[in-house]
């Protein structure tokens, strides 16, 4: 097995989210991988009569972004230093794909909310979006405790190249 040089951790600062980043911190320290967090925020439709004349508050949506990303990187920091992060305005499965390209990642470690059914028709997963349209290999961690002891398991019998 090769080793991983560079880890996107695609963030929504959820649970999920935060498990996900737990077990990029651990692969990364057993590989001695750079970190790459991303915070991808689209906006809302605002089609029909509904939304007509609505202007969203762009720069105050993306400066909220960048202050709970700072937030979250500091934590990540205190633990691994070898992170750093941004955040980006729009669909989120394509700033995801993106940044796995612009960040040179070679593994991407991303939470899932696990929705089924008729959530998963209207809202769709991005996460299973971005396992399927990846060039990288995907690791996805739901905000179960029963599937982060098994994304533990990943990290215990992953072997780094020497």
């Amino acid at each position: 097995m090769s080793a991983f040089k560079s880890i996107l951790v695609p963030t929504d600062f959820g649970e999920a989210a935060n498990g996900a980043i737990d077990l990029a911190i651990e692969l990364g320290a057993k590989f001695g991988s750079k970190l790459t967090l991303v915070h991808a925020f689209t906006l809302p439709v605002t089609d029909g009569a509904y939304g007509a004349g609505l202007s969203w508050p762009i720069d105050d949506l993306a400066a909220a972004a960048k202050t709970e990303l700072d937030c979250t990187l500091r934590r990540v920091r205190e633990r691994y230093p070898a992170a750093d992060g941004f955040v980006v305005c729009g669909d989120p499965c394509s700033q995801i794909l993106d940044a796995i390209e612009t960040s040179g990642a070679d593994l991407v470690v991303m939470g899932t909310h696990g929705r089924r059914g008729l959530s998963r028709v209207f809202l769709g997963s991005v996460a299973e979006k971005v396992v399927r349209l990846s060039p990288v290999p995907v690791v996805t961690v739901s905000g179960s405790e029963a599937r982060r002891a098994k994304a533990k398991v990943i990290v215990a019998t992953a072997q780094p190249t020497t």
